[in-house]
């Protein structure tokens, strides 16, 4: 996984910019903590900048990308955090676990260094209802491959409250849902780029041809023109917050 966001990591930080409404709830959820530990760190997106956040990032070119206002980032895996039990008051990780070799392992590790409150931004591999998995139904496969359901949370870390996240329609992160209604962005290879799930499926040109003829055709629009009209969407996006 290191090695791919090596290559994956190029410019990251332009696309994946934090949405300011998405780093509002991950705030109000780390509580009163003063230190945090962000696992799986990337370029650093939702480290609260009025807490001292420790970063933890396998891949050498997401450090690299990390702002030097940021606090200080440590190169190594969410399974083996170089850190002593309960060294944070919270811990965070974000888009990042369904990355991880050992997931049960990586969660784990999270509980053992954390004091306080687990803080996970995650996708629920059982949410169906986004639109460009009609054109890419692969894209259901690799969650539910990848993604570890919601119940695996509360089996490794104890209770936890799941939160839905709203996206927002001008959501500044480009994860793969964030242009739910842009949808000509994804047939923009710099924006796809950043992405991971276009670069664990092999060839996805064909269904990136039927959503441009749809587009220019207005079939697109036929089907899922409603979206155009909301302000928001609940794409399965979900905080989990260890009680």
């Amino acid at each position: 996984m290191a090695r791919k966001y090596d290559t994956i990591g190029i410019n990251y930080a332009d696309l994946r910019r934090p949405d300011p409404r998405i780093a509002s709830m991950i705030r109000k959820a780390l509580g009163s903590a003063k230190t945090v530990l962000n696992v799986g760190a990337g370029a650093g997106s939702y480290e609260p900048a009025d807490l001292a956040v420790t970063a933890v990032e396998p891949s050498h070119e997401m450090i690299k990308q990390r702002p030097a206002s940021l606090g200080e980032a440590v190169q190594a895996s969410a399974e083996n955090l170089p850190f002593d039990d309960t060294s944070y008051d919270a811990v965070m990780a974000v888009l990042t676990v369904h990355h991880w070799a050992d997931q049960a392992k990586g969660l784990a590790e999270m509980r053992r260094v954390a004091r306080g409150p687990i803080v996970i931004l995650t996708y629920d591999p059982a949410f169906r209802g986004f639109w460009l998995a009609d054109y890419i139904p692969d894209l259901v496969t690799l969650d539910e491959t990848q993604m570890p359901p919601l119940c695996e949370y509360e089996r490794v870390l104890g209770p936890v409250e799941v939160a839905p996240v709203p996206i927002p329609h001008d959501c500044t992160d480009g994860f793969l849902c964030a242009y739910w209604r842009r949808p000509s962005a994804y047939l923009d290879p710099k924006v796809t780029a950043a992405m991971s799930s276009f670069w664990a499926i092999d060839d996805v040109s064909k269904a990136l041809h039927k959503l441009e003829d749809d587009l220019e055709t207005g079939a697109w629009h036929r089907r899922f023109g409603g979206l155009l009209q909301m302000e928001e969407c609940d794409l399965g996006y979900r905080l989990v917050t260890s009680l």
